[in-house]
């Protein structure tokens, strides 16, 4: 990976669903997706699972690009939930990159933009290039999580998994979200200090507009008797499914209910005040702020060891604030944009 386009990566796995991977042409079994140009000195992954301690390296990294195009980066993490959680994490991570890039690559070919690629990018070049990365988005999330429904080896009935993903085209950061994982952005401000920019949506059922689809699709949103204030989405009658999330891949008991696996797909155009971004399950920010997370990567000297610290920090601020409550999966990305923060900003000063 060329030194602006650094990353790092890790995870503490504490139920059966999580999964995030790094892949770029060839894929790698294990749970981190990155396709890009080059990838060097990507963090070493930790599982600990039920007090098990396993640790793996990637072995094949592979040299090829995501869309044959030098510039392009994909990452993305994927959080299982459900008896079928790990399993359903596992197919969508595999699923994703290739029907992505068939979709992508067969909307290019019905236009133009083929041709404006090779050309000086303006604004109307990447709206146009924006339009054709979100109907692809729309339209793999939808085939996927369809294949799931139909598939005879996979019961997607009670279990799904959340999709976080990102696409970097140049400068341009194509963001597509499904549940709950969340992205921040770092960036530094007219002060010169780092602060965080968070581009998603943490999809909860009890955001006014999830819940009022979900209630008008006849499913309930509601707080059980021992965790309140923690909303999850019911079938009309009885006691399932209990999602805690409004958007997810998978789940169709309450498909016809409310929930759907419409990814939010939205774009950011970098500039060198944009440092990094972090992609994280809803393990690390039930306990972690997006300043504190900021400010934990950016003062990590080693940037190949950020995303292990961020996580670290997650796992001791789980133990201290959530006693006695079971550790929820704790997975991290980096991806750096630049070979070293912007000169003028202190990093350890993230604005609150």
């Amino acid at each position: 990976m060329p030194k602006d386009h650094q990353s790092s990566s890790d995870k503490v796995t504490r139920d059966s669903g999580h999964r995030h991977w790094c892949y770029k042409g060839t894929y790698i079994e294990e749970e981190m997706m990155f396709f890009p140009s080059f990838l060097d000195g990507l963090a070493r992954m930790v599982s600990m699972k039920k007090g098990k301690n396993t640790s793996s390296t990637e072995d094949d990294i592979g040299r090829e690009e995501f869309g044959c195009q030098e510039d392009m980066i994909f990452c993305g993490i994927f959080d299982g939930h459900g008896q079928w959680g790990h399993i359903i994490a596992k197919r969508v991570k595999q699923s994703v990159p290739p029907s992505l890039l068939c979709n992508w690559q067969k909307a290019l070919a019905l236009t133009s933009l083929g041709q404006e690629l090779n050309t000086e990018p303006n604004r109307s070049t990447r709206n146009h290039q924006f339009d054709i990365w979100k109907q692809s988005c729309l339209k793999t999330y939808a085939d996927i999580d369809q294949e799931l429904k139909h598939h005879p080896g996979i019961d997607s009935f009670h279990s799904g998994t959340t999709a976080l993903t990102i696409i970097k085209q140049g400068e341009q950061l194509v963001i597509a979200n499904v549940g709950d994982s969340r992205a921040v952005l770092a960036t530094i401000s007219d002060d010169g200090n780092l602060i965080p920019f968070q581009p998603t949506i943490d999809f909860k059922p009890n955001i006014p507009e999830e819940a009022e689809r979900i209630r008008q699709s006849q499913g309930r949103v509601s707080c059980s008797r021992d965790e309140p204030g923690v909303y999850r989405v019911w079938m009309p009658k009885g006691d399932a499914p209990g999602l805690a999330v409004s958007r997810a891949i998978g789940d169709h008991c309450v498909k016809e209910f409310g929930l759907i696996s419409v990814p939010d797909v939205t774009q950011r155009n970098i500039t060198n005040k944009d440092q990094f971004v972090i992609l994280a399950t809803d393990g690390v920010w039930d306990v972690i702020s997006n300043e504190e997370a900021v400010e934990i990567v950016c003062s990590t000297d080693d940037r190949e060891k950020s995303a292990k610290r961020l996580v670290q920090c997650a796992m001791r601020a789980w133990r201290s604030k959530k006693r006695g409550i079971a550790m929820d999966d704790i997975s991290a990305i980096c991806l750096f944009f630049h070979p070293k923060l912007f000169q003028e900003v202190n990093p350890f000063k993230a604005s609150k």
